[in-house]
């Protein structure tokens, strides 16, 4: 990427034009301890409290320590997004209320105080930010030449020296500006110097967006460089391209490497860890190394050069002899030769890769001849090894073998130190001198003596248990079987010989009852009661104050018994009883059958309707309920036809029902208004023809205004009627609702009433709500006309 174009000032700084500020995170850090009683001037420890005299004391720095912890860098924000947080923030940490009516002194400190404000925001935001980022020359070399290899050092340092320029030129804005609204006459002037100070100060900002860009893509970049110790145990693997470092990597730690079949899968620094003799060892795979100048390598393989340069670590050079990678042995060889003098003063070991696909037994003798030579060549810090990632051959030999070299050098090297000689001169070693020329012998007590002539037993421990060893003897496997004396026994010196019974101790009757988790000791055994033989009685259980065995019959099993024999006799008679009724039954075996087969059917039908989740299926409406489902269906239950066949046989003649029903459907199919069909319907539930003659009879007898009004009201009841039919539900009879009679029919409504009532003025899912949509934190404030971006 191209570095940022800045102007070098020679008043920032004397070399390169720029500023590099000590980072927070990467840089040395001094630890400090605390003084609280530090004596004044006569000598005298102070009366006041501590925490009013404590001060900060460095520690020596050879107890610094560096770190590197670029993961904890902070976003670097936009230009814009700059401005936009500086002038946000001043707008809300500032007064905002100024009048003409103020002295003009007030006025000026209130502009004042809005100029101060906002630099104090930029230079807090930039020196927090060249802090974060990490000075080159402070870091280990490692870190620092990667730098240079990834960021270009000079585009780096060009960028921070462009942030710390712009920093001292919002200092000296904001000093000029505040030293002008000293002297301003009048508010109008006052405001103006303060909006032009502001103005100048975005517009720096604003001039840093690409040294701001870059940065930020900086920090993305190290924040994901990996966490690397340079000074740690290491182990480092290089060599040409695809001949095995990751999969290697992948065997011996828990890293997850991506290995695939072409050159560079990896392209830059891969760690991971393992251990070894209780250590924890830091194992790198770098990307491939191409055999070619220093010029003309690229990124990805300067990474594996500069690691080699500067890690002291342990180096395995991977070759494959099975040129299954694309490059020859003498390409290999060469590649070796040319990086070389990364190798000094570092443990080398020379894999052999893929010996699976070419055997090392196998190979071409001046093939095998060069590596050799190579290997010898490269001094006594160098060996060779041979190992196969697909077979896992020699895998863990070249681990092991690395570890041990790595760790000989590290104690040769402190071993060579200065600080070894100040350790051995507070070393001394004392070897005992004989005073005198007189053999002491060997003191055996008598006691000892007395025991061995007695010939008693040697006191042994226990061995029950316990997997025999190598160095278990026959005549020690024989004394196993033999009593083993308690812990209480050896310690009143009282010996077991075999010919003496010993009582057996836990552990033997642990392992004769079970093993390990499945006996117990019995602890009732160690209770110090009055008398020895309460020790095994059964604890009483106490219910309210009470000993339940008190309550317990104590004939109570003869009588549990008795009961158990007098049902069992009861059973038989019941039995034979059936026996005699099944022998005076006069069904035969067909009829015996067909009537099990009706009562299984009967059962199962009674277990289907009782099942759990039976009655989950919706119940058919009471419209259609009967309704023919086919048209073709004529022993349908409301199929005209079949219902006057039903009524025939019962003696009653349906013809006229029958055709006002078919009145009905031609009317509904002519579109008829479904008003005058229902009161067609309720003229006919009236009367028929007997009330239609008495009808006429008394239209005749009257005026034409009283048949008129007559007919109007005739009309408006059946519309009525009608209305009242559509909106009321038709009264039923208790038992077609399920229920036994009326005084049933009202339990249940108060039943129905009691339930719902927790639902009376609650809120539904019907009811209608109206959300609050302007809230008002976000439209009140200080706020104009007009863009708000950058207020």
């Amino acid at each position: 990427k191209d570095p940022p174009k800045i102007r070098k000032s020679p008043s920032v700084c004397g070399e390169s034009g720029c500023v590099e500020e000590k980072s927070a995170s990467t840089r040395t850090t001094p630890t400090f301890r605390v003084d609280t009683q530090r004596p004044d001037k006569t000598g005298a420890r102070p009366r006041h409290p501590p925490h009013l005299h404590r001060r900060l004391v460095p520690t020596p720095p050879s107890l610094t320590m560096p770190t590197y912890n670029f993961k904890q860098m902070a976003p670097v924000p936009s230009a814009n997004d700059l401005v936009d947080i500086v002038l946000t923030r001043t707008q809300r940490r500032t007064p905002t209320v100024v009048h003409p009516g103020y002295k003009i002194s007030r006025i000026r400190s209130f502009y004042m105080r809005k100029i101060k404000f906002t630099q104090q925001t930029i230079s807090e935001r930039l020196t927090a930010m060249l802090s974060d980022f990490p000075r080159l020359s402070d870091i280990h070399p490692f870190y620092s030449d990667l730098c240079n290899t990834l960021y270009d050092r000079d585009h780096y340092k060009l960028a921070l020296g462009q942030i710390n320029t712009a920093k001292q030129l919002v200092d000296a804005v904001a000093r000029d500006m505040v030293r002008m609204v000293k002297y301003g006459d009048s508010l109008y002037r006052c405001k103006c110097l303060k909006r032009a100070a502001l103005g100048r100060m975005c517009t720096i900002l604003k001039r840093q967006k690409a040294s701001l860009s870059y940065l930020e893509e900086v920090r993305k970049h190290m924040s994901r460089l990996p966490a690397l110790d340079p000074n740690t145990r290491t182990l480092l693997m290089c060599g040409l391209p695809n001949v095995g470092k990751s999969s290697f990597m992948n065997k011996i730690t828990r890293a997850n490497v991506d290995v695939q079949p072409y050159a560079f899968t990896t392209k830059s620094l891969f760690v991971g860890h393992t251990d070894y003799k209780y250590l924890r060892w830091q194992v790198i795979d770098t990307p491939g190394i191409l055999d070619h100048s220093l010029e003309e390598r690229n990124t990805i393989e300067m990474q594996a050069i500069t690691a080699l340069a500067h890690l002291t670590c342990s180096v395995l050079y991977f070759m494959d002899i099975s040129e299954q990678c694309g490059y020859t042995i003498e390409q290999q060889c060469s590649l070796f030769r040319s990086i070389q003098p990364l190798f000094a003063n570092k443990q080398l070991v020379v894999v052999i890769n893929k010996i699976d696909a070419q055997q090392w037994e196998t190979l071409d003798a001046e093939h095998r001849t060069m590596i050799e030579k190579l290997v010898e060549e490269s001094g006594p810090n160098t060996s060779m090894l041979k190992m196969s990632n697909a077979t896992e051959e020699g895998v863990s030999a070249v681990k092991n073998h690395a570890c041990e070299k790595l760790l000989a050098s590290r104690v040769d090297s402190r071993v060579s130190s200065n600080k070894v000689d100040s350790v051995m001169n507070r070393l001394q070693v004392v070897y005992p001198q004989a005073r005198d020329g007189v053999t002491r012998e060997a003191y055996i007590p008598e006691s000892v003596k007395l025991e061995r002539e007695a010939g008693k037993a040697k006191t042994k421990k226990s061995r029950v248990g316990y997997a025999p060893t190598v160095n278990d003897s026959d005549s020690e496997a024989e004394d196993d079987a033999l009593p083993i004396e308690s812990d209480d026994e050896a310690m009143d010196g009282n010996v077991v010989t075999p010919s003496q019974p010993s009582k057996k101790t836990a552990r033997d009757l642990m392992w004769e009852n079970g093993g390990p988790g499945v006996w117990a000791p019995d602890y009732r055994e160690q209770y110090d009661l009055a008398d020895p033989e309460w020790r095994f009685d059964a604890i009483p259980q106490i219910l309210d104050g009470k000993n339940v065995a008190d309550f317990v019959d104590p004939d109570i099993d003869e009588k549990l018994r008795l009961l158990e024999e007098e049902e069992e006799k009861l059973q038989e008679e019941w039995d034979a009883a059936a026996m005699s009724r099944e022998d005076d039954d006069d069904l035969n075996e067909t009829e015996r059958a067909a009537v099990d087969e009706i009562r299984h059917r009967i059962k199962a039908k009674k277990e289907f309707r009782e099942r759990p989740g039976g009655r989950n299926r919706p119940a058919l409406p009471r419209a259609i309920r009967g309704r023919q489902k086919d048209v073709h269906d004529k022993d349908a239950k409301l199929n005209a036809d079949a219902i006057g066949r039903r009524m025939e046989k019962v003696g009653v003649d349906a013809s006229a029902m029958l055709e006002r029903g078919r009145k009905r459907e031609r009317d509904s199919a002519r579109g008829r208004r479904r008003g005058d069909v229902e009161m067609d319907d309720a003229e006919d539930r009236r009367g028929g023809d007997e009330d239609a003659e008495m009808e006429d009879g008394n239209v005749r007898s009257r005026s034409k205004g009283a048949v008129k009004r007559a007919r109007k009201e005739k009309k408006e009841s059946a519309k009525r009627e009608a209305s009242l039919a559509r909106s009321h539900s038709r009264p039923r009879d208790p038992s077609a609702a399920g229920l036994r009679d009326s005084e049933m029919v009202k339990d249940a409504a108060k039943v129905e009433r009691k339930g719902q009532r927790k639902w009376f003025g609650g809120s539904g899912e019907g009811d209608q709500r109206k959300a609050v949509h302007l809230v008002k934190w976000m439209n009140t404030g200080k706020k104009r006309n007009g863009t708000h971006y950058c207020r």
